[in-house]
């Protein structure tokens, strides 16, 4: 791969870096082929404040009181080594969970340096995996290449060893009352484990260990009905693993994009910012509202240009090649001849006018 830290650092201009997370890999894998949020995430721009100086503030956010609680409910299972939590999962779950070792990584001989912090959690899963030895490591910082550039995961998340296994266990402060949980949240956490799952069987097998390892089971713990008391539940998250890996799989290199960006592109706040972003390719389709801070922003451009991805991914599609809505109906109309290459889509959109023709008449 190319160099490409120096045009990174450009296109945040004097802003630090935002590091990616479980959540940002997991939206950016449900739209890979968005070259704007590819950049954007790469550079570690902070999405949420271009949003708000273009003046369409992201959708969506945890309130400060929601942050607040998981960060006590966290605290509160984690607390003593742990040890709230291991007797849960020894009652609650019934595992044989022997005398434990408990390493906390998240500050390292009082470094919180990243790369410190990295070598570190190498070094003690690499002994867990070669030995047996130690249980829970707390707060691990893992790293998984995202459209060849490293990204860094700071999970508040415990790698739990157990007969020779490794798990994730994902804490979230939303309830699970009479044993259901909100479908969505549940989803979420179980999008957002499969990265924490994928980069430590990539760790596994960087060392040298089968990546089946790091198990496929993951432990999510949550309050129990409307108190503060944790229950645990098994969750198998391997289809969301798959997807993960596919999606990975096709996220176009951001060496390539940055190729054919200009030499003196940037995203800092000004009046050529709007101008900037568009430069750089989005894709959007209605599903980014629910993960992605740009969205409001790529919704109205779509529109603006008749994008056939403003009406859904599953339009966009089944019209292939057909960028416009203008140019469908065109085609659908028989007013614009078709390329080669869409002659097959042209015909399906002739077909589906005849059929919106004929239903009309019928009713009326």
């Amino acid at each position: 791969m190319t160099d490409t830290a120096p045009d990174l650092d450009r296109l945040r201009g004097d802003a630090p870096p935002r590091n990616h997370d479980a959540r940002t890999i997991a939206a950016l894998t449900s739209n890979p082929g968005c070259a704007r949020r590819g950049v954007m995430d790469a550079a570690g721009v902070d999405k949420d404040a271009v949003a708000r100086a273009l003046g369409f503030p992201a959708p969506f956010g945890q309130s400060q009181f929601a942050i607040t609680r998981g960060n006590a409910f966290e605290a509160q299972v984690k607390a003593d080594g742990c040890a709230e939590l291991l007797t849960l999962l020894r009652e609650r779950l019934g595992l044989a969970v022997p005398e434990v070792a408990y390493d906390d990584l998240e500050v390292v001989a009082g470094n919180e340096g990243r790369e410190l912090r990295h070598s570190r959690t190498r070094r003690l899963v690499a002994r867990a995996l070669e030995t047996g030895e130690g249980t829970l490591f707390d707060h691990p910082l893992l790293r998984l290449e995202i459209a060849g550039r490293p990204a860094y995961l700071e999970p508040d998340v415990i790698a739990f060893q157990l007969e020779g296994r490794m798990h994730v266990i994902e804490i979230k402060s939303f309830a699970v009352v009479d044993g259901q949980a909100e479908p969505e949240q549940v989803a979420a956490a179980a999008r957002q484990s499969a990265v924490y799952v994928l980069a430590l069987r990539r760790l596994a097998a960087e060392l040298g260990h089968d990546p089946a390892r790091v198990s496929h089971e993951v432990f999510l713990v949550c309050p129990e009905n409307f108190s503060n008391r944790p229950t645990a539940t098994p969750l198998d998250v391997r289809p969301q693993l798959a997807v993960l890996e596919r999606q990975l799989a096709r996220l176009t290199r951001v060496d390539d994009i940055l190729a054919e960006l200009p030499d003196d592109l940037t995203f800092e706040p000004g009046d050529a910012l709007a101008e900037s972003v568009r430069a750089v390719e989005a894709r959007y389709a209605p599903e980014c509202m629910a993960g992605c801070e740009m969205a409001l922003f790529c919704r109205d451009e779509a529109r603006a240009c008749g994008s056939t991805g403003a009406l859904g991914r599953s339009v966009r599609d089944d019209l292939g090649g057909v960028d416009t809505i203008g140019a469908a109906l065109a085609l659908a109309e028989g007013s614009l001849r078709p390329s080669d290459d869409l002659a097959e889509t042209a015909e399906q959109l002739r077909a589906a006018a005849r059929l919106r023709d004929e239903a009309l008449h019928g009713a009326a």
